[in-house]
């Protein structure tokens, strides 16, 4: 991976600004974060077709995904958990869902407060039949980077994942 490959981007013109502003701050953490945020906007505003054609958020395909790939029934909490949803989201992406017909909601019979969320049959073909065309759509956006430098991005970025999911409630001030 060439090391200057980001010389002339959107991060390194802001790290020069700041350096003509404030020359006395180091703006190294920008050279990850920095592009790290702008990667995620980029993708999250680039239209995910597949999901697009099928009707479907980013959001509530991340929720029928979490249900189909645990194989079971899961609670709105859980569901939460599993895609880095707030509750709120969760429970309108949830009832969306529901009035297609795409997931079903079943109530706990010792404990009424407590739902649990399964696909329908309808659901479970719908993400079968996305999953593929949406990693081929990812694997489009990603065709730029070779094989080794998609590797070597993955596992830096999985060593940051790691660190911030263990340590990111201990930093906030």
């Amino acid at each position: 991976m060439n090391q200057d490959s980001g010389a002339n981007d959107v991060v390194a013109a802001v790290r020069r600004q700041w350096r003509a502003v404030h020359p006395d701050l180091d703006t190294e953490p920008m050279e990850l974060v920095g592009r790290i945020n702008r990667c995620a906007a980029l993708l999250q505003q680039a239209e995910d077709a597949p999901l697009r054609s099928a009707g479907l958020t980013r959001g509530e395909f991340d929720l029928l995904g979490a249900v189909r790939r645990t194989d079971r029934e899961l609670t709105p909490g859980e569901l939460a958990r599993e895609t880095f949803a707030s509750g709120a989201a969760v429970t309108k992406r949830l009832r969306a869902l529901q009035d297609r017909g795409l997931v079903d909601r079943r109530t706990d019979t010792r404990d009424r407060r407590i739902g649990y969320i399964r696909l329908t049959d309808e659901g479970r073909a719908l993400v079968d039949r996305l999953l593929p065309r949406q990693l081929a759509y990812e694997r489009a956006l990603l065709a730029g980077l070779d094989e080794p430098t998609r590797r070597l991005l993955g596992a830096g970025l999985a060593d940051l994942l790691l660190q911030l999911e263990g340590r990111l409630g201990t930093l906030r001030g």
